[in-house]
């Protein structure tokens, strides 16, 4: 076997791996029944004129299954906090108390879940174009070094059969993370 093909299938199943792992922290972010902090990851505040992520201006602490207390570091920061909270598309009306805010989620409508579980299935399936399109870029690879008679057809129908193993196990991943956010989310 040739010394490049097991280089281009370890960077397709880099690439592979770390679609998923982008597929699964874009998950996290669709907002449950309960509370997690990565679900306002993608919040930003509009601190000193800058855009700057809500995680970088506050601790959350989420003492029950529903409620979360924001916290910023810099207490004059708390009403623009409190605007960006507002302002995302997580659905939340913030309790400013003078020093933090609590946040208390309301409990999805059937309606919403339908959305939520669409959204994730949207973000499976762009997970998965990433992953085919890693594979794509790696069997262009494989049928360059047949064409320049680098490495045989056998060797080269070796490892495109590899590379789909490979494709195969990632897409299964993302189903599999998919599947538990499904659940996760008709969950009442």
């Amino acid at each position: 076997m040739s010394d490049d093909i097991p280089s281009i299938l370890k960077d397709a199943e880099t690439k592979m791996a770390k679609s998923v792992e982008v597929t699964k922290d874009e998950f996290t972010t669709i907002r449950t029944g309960r509370a997690n902090a990565a679900m306002f990851q993608g919040i930003m505040v509009e601190y000193y004129g800058a855009p700057t992520p809500l995680n970088q201006l506050a601790s959350l602490n989420i003492p029950e299954a529903r409620t979360v207390i924001i916290t910023p570091y810099d207490m004059s920061a708390l009403g623009e906090v409190e605007t960006a909270l507002r302002n995302s598309d997580l659905g939340v009306n913030p309790t400013n108390n003078g020093d933090n805010l609590r946040v208390v989620l309301p409990s999805l409508t059937e309606e919403r879940r339908k959305e939520y579980i669409k959204l994730a299935r949207t973000k499976a399936e762009d997970g998965k174009v990433a992953v085919r399109g890693s594979r794509g870029n790696a069997k262009k690879a494989i049928e360059k070094l047949v064409k320049d008679k680098e490495i045989g057809e056998d060797e080269g129908t070796r490892a495109e059969k590899e590379l789909e193993a490979i494709t195969k196990k990632h897409s299964d991943q993302i189903d599999e993370a998919l599947a538990a956010k499904e659940t996760e989310l008709a969950t009442v």
